[in-house]
């Protein structure tokens, strides 16, 4: 297939590398100058202008404030569009009556830029697609498709439910993460921190244009999701301050345990089911993914396995 990426950051220069090794005529462009010449120096192809971009599948792979300056090169392309952006509800009202499918891959590090991108990065990893009363199921196919092949779990959501979810596993832990860091401010701390500082700091070390992108672009949800996480601490707070606060805060922690425990949840068997909209929005919901694509009719599915009691 003839597919452009715009955007060469880690998501884009990755996805560009992935698509080039799986065979497909992939092309991409960057507004950076040095970024499309170490892509090229890569092996890859780029164009430096839009005016003659010439594929069916275009990924926007750039931040959302970004979009702005790509839109207008996009004015008379009438094939497949996708991103890569991890808010959805804003591109699925911008992208409103054109061929659009909403995507998010699950697949980032604290590290950005085309330097630190892998042809492996999306091997393995959840890839949200989204399937919108407006999206056309053809156009969702081809793309869970497209990342099935590329060794992605491709997991069916809305871009409503798509926001709510991410704004708790992804765009909070970036806040709380920098709140732990200003919590530890001093040099003792500091100079005593170890690998549970680091495990829950290490989504700090993003750019922090990334993050206002993130949280800003999805603030009802965010709002939400950090509403329900400080109610959490505030009950932990109370907890020391009960008569005996290790048997508080053991009942206030052990829940979260029992979930951490289970996760990621071990794959069930795989199932083939019938292509149907509402049994795709199903399978997400209940935590499960797209495994391959059989024909336009059938998929292959797989679901969580029971938890351990």
């Amino acid at each position: 297939m003839r597919i452009g990426v715009i955007g060469l950051g880690l998501i884009g220069g990755s996805l560009l590398r992935a698509l080039h090794a799986a065979g497909h005529e992939a092309t991409g462009y960057d507004t950076d100058r040095t970024t499309r010449l170490a892509a090229v120096a890569s092996g890859l192809r780029t164009v430096d202008a839009l005016d003659s971009w010439r594929v069916d599948i275009t990924v926007l792979a750039v931040p959302l404030p970004a979009l702005g300056a790509v839109m207008p090169a996009l004015d008379g392309y009438d094939g497949l569009i996708t991103d890569v952006v991890s808010v959805k509800t804003p591109l699925r009202e911008r992208f409103a009556g054109r061929r659009f499918v909403g995507g998010h891959p699950m697949a980032g590090k604290e590290t950005s830029g085309f330097e630190h991108s892998d042809a492996d990065l999306f091997t393995h990893r959840v890839w949200a697609l989204c399937l919108d009363e407006e999206t056309s199921l053809d156009d969702w196919l081809r793309l869970a498709r497209l990342y099935t092949a590329m060794g992605a779990r491709v997991v069916p959501t809305t871009a409503a439910e798509h926001d709510a979810a991410v704004a708790a596993v992804s765009h909070v832990p970036h806040l709380l993460a920098a709140a732990l860091v200003e919590t530890a401010g001093d040099p003792l701390p500091r100079a005593l921190a170890a690998s549970s500082f680091r495990d829950g700091t290490r989504v700090a070390l993003t750019r922090p244009e990334l993050v206002a992108a993130m949280a800003g672009g999805n603030a009802d949800a965010v709002r939400a999701a950090l509403d329900r996480t400080l109610a959490s601490l505030r009950e932990v707070r109370a907890a020391l301050d009960a008569d005996d606060p290790r048997d508080a805060v053991a009942a206030w922690f052990t829940p979260a345990w029992r979930s951490r425990r289970d996760w990621p949840p071990t794959p069930g068997p795989a199932q083939t089911t019938p292509v149907d909209r509402e049994r795709l929005l199903a399978l997400g919901r209940a935590g499960g993914w797209v495994h391959s694509i059989e024909d336009d009719r059938h998929i292959t599915v797989m679901r969580p396995a029971a938890a351990v009691p």
